[in-house]
């Protein structure tokens, strides 16, 4: 009878202490794992590319432009190369009248499909002015275009094509989650060259060049002439951004890009979806920042908020809000500075009724305000009705601040270009070198307030000044127009 086997288990004991150190040593393997995954870059970006080119296109539009007259080229009599350019130019005149025939222009650009019926993004000036737009397609297949809407302020459009099928598109990502440093690909038809991928990083985040809804993604992925409009896609292949501008010397990429972020295009695209046309929320105020000179003379703790410089007709005069309020929240949510605010209240709702917060004589207080329509609004404030001071009684003059004032008479209405009806003191001299200087102040400008009152002769500006030292301040608040546009100055007070 054969014996039967015995199965063995070898166990091996640790000492605690041995115990200890490998559960330390595993532990620190897999930091160093995790680490090392999370900074790795990816091998290839070629399973991207593949995924995300079928949604880019091509942008090509044709103008047609009037036929230019005269030499093609600058050649002097007797050149060798006169006749050259005279046959060019005899092809220029359409008739025996020699007047010059329409020729087509041609741009290109770039673009990308968001929905599978055909919903096409580019910038705005990509097809500014076109009469005809063909989008070519990765596959190479062409199709006309229709423009749907336009924004010229955030330089995006919305295309239309007609497929005979669905067709591949991309979805719009988060810009408020991309980091800098995050790496992101930029697609698109540079220097007419057909479809290129470049990468790079997110290098600075909520950039503003010119515009009043600005908010750019600035990246170093490669962004020449023929990329405006194309897409800048995040690692997950979520548009992030629309390739809009380029910082170059040059005209050639040197690695600072900016591409519209992706929150303020899809609302633009809603909205030209929608109705054809933007239709932005409008407080009616016009404001500037709250710089920390400006909060030294108005007693306020932080530089932040918005300063109201003039209340035209719309809503917020309708609402009570007034010249020298500062706005401290909007909505629920605290204003930092003017850019945030416009930016604010451009994307909210035409017709809501908002909460504004402002400061007014040191007091806070909540007003309700429903906004306009930006797009409808009027741009020039209107005049308080308030007396006129006699002309006929000869104004006095006063120096103060580093400047020379006079009250204001018709006559100099006239020239400055001021209502009829608008009360303050002219500025007729400011010393160069003086604080006023630096700070802009020039002949012409007109101060109508100080301290945040109203002010129709010196005494009044005498009466500010004088109270701004009592109550401890160190520099007084000028309300300053020039040409009607108003701004504050607040200017150092001499110590008596």
């Amino acid at each position: 009878m054969q014996p039967k086997a015995v199965a063995r288990t070898h166990t091996l004991s640790f000492s605690p202490a041995m115990r200890a150190a490998l559960i330390g040593l595993m532990a620190l393997t897999l930091v160093i794992l995790q680490t090392v995954m999370a900074y790795a870059k990816p091998e290839s970006l070629a399973p991207l590319a593949e995924k995300i080119s079928p949604s880019v296109v091509n942008i090509t539009t044709s103008t047609l432009v009037e036929g230019r007259t005269g030499p093609r080229g600058i050649v002097p009599e007797g050149s060798p190369f006169e006749d050259f350019f005279r046959e060019f130019q005899d092809r220029d005149r359409g008739d025996d009248d020699g007047a010059p025939s329409p020729r087509r222009s041609s741009a290109l650009g770039s673009g990308f499909v968001i929905s599978e019926d055909g919903y096409v993004v580019t910038n705005n000036h990509v097809i500014d002015g076109a009469d005809e737009i063909t989008i070519e397609f990765f596959s190479g297949k062409e199709l006309v275009a229709t423009v749907i809407g336009t924004d010229p302020n955030t330089d995006i459009a919305l295309l239309k094509v007609e497929a005979d099928q669905p067709l591949p598109f991309v979805k719009f990502g988060n810009s408020d989650a991309a980091r800098v440093g995050d790496w992101v690909v930029a697609m698109g038809n540079p220097l007419g060259q057909g479809f290129s991928v470049s990468a790079g990083i997110v290098s600075a985040r909520n950039r503003a060049l010119s515009g009043t809804y600005d908010d750019y993604i600035q990246t170093d992925a490669a962004i020449n002439r023929g990329n405006s409009g194309g897409p800048l896609f995040d690692m997950d292949g979520a548009v992030i951004g629309v390739n809009t501008a380029i910082l170059s010397p040059n005209g050639g990429s040197i690695g600072i890009g900016f591409s519209m972020a992706s929150n303020v295009v899809s609302r633009v695209v809603d909205q030209l979806k929608e109705f054809g046309e933007t239709r932005r929320g409008w407080l009616g105020v016009r404001i500037q920042d709250v710089t920390q000179d400006v909060a030294d003379a108005m007693g306020l703790q932080e530089a932040k908020g918005a300063l109201i410089t003039d209340v035209p007709e719309g809503p917020a005069k309708v609402a009570g809000l007034k010249t020298g309020d500062v706005i401290l929240s909007f909505d629920g949510v605290d204003v930092g500075d003017t850019r945030g605010l416009v930016r604010q209240v451009g994307n909210s709702a035409v017709g809501a009724t908002v909460r504004v917060t402002v400061l007014r004589e040191g007091k806070s207080q909540t007003i309700a305000v429903t906004l306009g329509r930006r797009e409808d609004s009027g741009s020039d404030a209107t005049p308080e009705d308030e007396g006129t001071p006699d002309a006929s009684e000869a104004p006095d003059v006063s120096s103060l601040l580093g400047l020379t004032v006079t009250q204001l008479t018709d006559d100099m209405r006239q020239e400055l270009g001021a209502s009829a009806d608008m009360e303050g003191l002219a500025v007729t001299a400011v010393t160069e070198g003086s604080e006023a200087f630096e700070k802009g102040l020039r002949v012409g400008d007109i101060l109508t307030e100080a301290g945040q009152q109203k002010i129709a002769v010196i005494a009044d500006l005498d009466a500010r000044i004088q109270a701004a030292r009592d109550a401890g301040r160190k520099s007084l608040l000028l309300l300053v127009r020039r040409a009607g546009d108003p701004r504050f100055v607040a200017l150092t007070l001499d110590e008596e």
